[in-house]
């Protein structure tokens, strides 16, 4: 197989394919150019808005441009929107911590794998949109969200595809999570 057809790729997607062609796939040597363009217009399909994905980073996240102003930004496929990609998303996400012992016990088994209440809380973040559970973290207390991917999308697009961003600038790369958490904490406590 030289080229992967969309029947295939939307299986993929959709998690339906056989493990004979996930196989074939994974087996492939060279991997045809127009594989994610047809990706992207798979993912496309799927969702009911208008924005144009750039990259799928998770199940339910993507990051898009939103055809209203160009801003990229990261957006759940309900539709609800994150902010600006290079911010950390966890930060616009509805949040539920776990940190005591029988909520640790109801998720992990044996009990005896579940994690040490006060050295560590299980992270829950949801899309506050669908309510879908987007991720999951265990870490100690008061640790910094972490930060899963700040994708170079300017370099991906035009070294690895060949096919440069209209809007491409060396300023798009970098991480405002710090810059919106100054916000809150000069916005004061309750704002």
């Amino acid at each position: 197989m030289s080229r992967i057809d969309r029947a295939l790729l939307e299986q993929l997607v959709e998690g339906r394919i056989s493990r004979h062609d996930a196989r074939t796939l994974l087996r492939m040597e060279n991997k045809d150019s127009e594989r994610f363009a047809l990706y992207l217009e798979v993912l496309q399909t799927r969702v009911p808005w208008p924005d144009r994905i750039l990259l799928r980073s998770s199940d339910h996240l993507y990051v898009v441009r939103r055809a209203a102003d160009g801003a990229r930004i990261v957006k759940c496929d309900c539709g609800q929107e994150f902010g600006d990609y290079r911010c950390n998303w966890k930060t616009a996400a509805q949040l539920r911590v776990k940190t005591t012992l029988p909520e640790f016990e109801a998720i992990y088994y044996p009990p005896a794998a579940a994690p040490e209440p006060g050295w560590n809380e299980i992270r829950e973040f949801y899309c506050p949109g669908c309510y879908a559970q987007l991720a999951v973290e265990v870490v100690p207390p008061g640790y910094p969200f972490i930060f899963e991917v700040l994708p170079d999308l300017d370099r991906y697009y035009r070294e690895f595809l060949g096919l440069p961003l209209p809007d491409e600038d060396p300023g798009w790369y970098r991480d405002l999570t710090a810059k919106r958490t100054a916000e809150w904490a000069a916005a004061g406590p309750g704002a």
